[in-house]
């Protein structure tokens, strides 16, 4: 296993992409495309988070580009949040699958390789600094807040993480593509606009803060 440096007063957003781009800490990188660190302004006030890069994204090198990536623009503009202001990233940066002919498949990632990861988060929210970081899903969620978080237990509300930082934790939108119901998909997609307007009150109170 290649060990990575603690962060540094040094530490930048292009060291860090530079640094994960070869990262050997657990298996997925051998058959990924490559690492998908994330993207955003270097002290966004708000950092999302979700799973592990998807298909589009592997081959494309940038997180929240395909289909889900889509659905989370919508919800976004909606909520009143512009995505140029936010840092997105995943807590798994490379993509986890299995081959069905020519089609990958998405795979969850299991806790050994949340761990291995998460250095790459905690880097990237000791650089960026936000006041806020959603979760978007159970991966990212176990990432975030450091152990197995149900999502529909402990979404809709802020949770502190340290005397700076809070968190609120949501479904990932992915999730919302997968449901067959189409009411239940309206409805659910409205359950997360409304997640997502928590964190754009925030962004409006750290606005009329500063």
């Amino acid at each position: 296993m290649k060990a990575h440096p603690a962060k540094s007063a040094g530490d930048d957003l292009n060291t860090l992409r530079t640094e994960a781009a070869d990262c050997r800490d657990c298996h997925l990188w051998k058959d990924a495309t490559q690492t998908v660190f994330g993207e955003g302004p270097a002290h966004a006030p708000i950092m999302l988070v979700g799973e592990q890069p998807g298909d589009k994204e592997d081959l494309a090198g940038k997180p929240f580009v395909g289909p889900a990536g889509q659905m989370l623009d919508r919800a976004l503009k909606e909520a009143g949040i512009d995505r140029d202001r936010v840092y997105i990233t995943n807590a798994v940066k490379h993509f986890k699958f299995v081959p069905r002919g020519k089609i990958r498949l998405h795979q969850k990632p299991n806790t050994p390789e949340i761990k291995a990861c998460r250095q790459w988060y905690e880097r990237e929210l000791a650089t960026i600094k936000p006041s806020l970081v959603v979760a978007m899903g159970a991966t990212a969620a176990q990432s975030v807040l450091g152990k197995i978080t149900p999502v529909n237990k402990n979404r809709g509300h802020l949770i502190e993480l340290d005397e700076n930082t809070q968190a609120l934790v949501t479904v990932h939108p992915s999730y919302l593509l997968r449901l067959p119901d189409e009411d239940a998909k309206e409805q659910e997609y409205d359950r997360f606009v409304e997640d997502l307007k928590i964190a754009a009150k925030l962004l409006r109170k750290l606005a009329r803060a500063a």
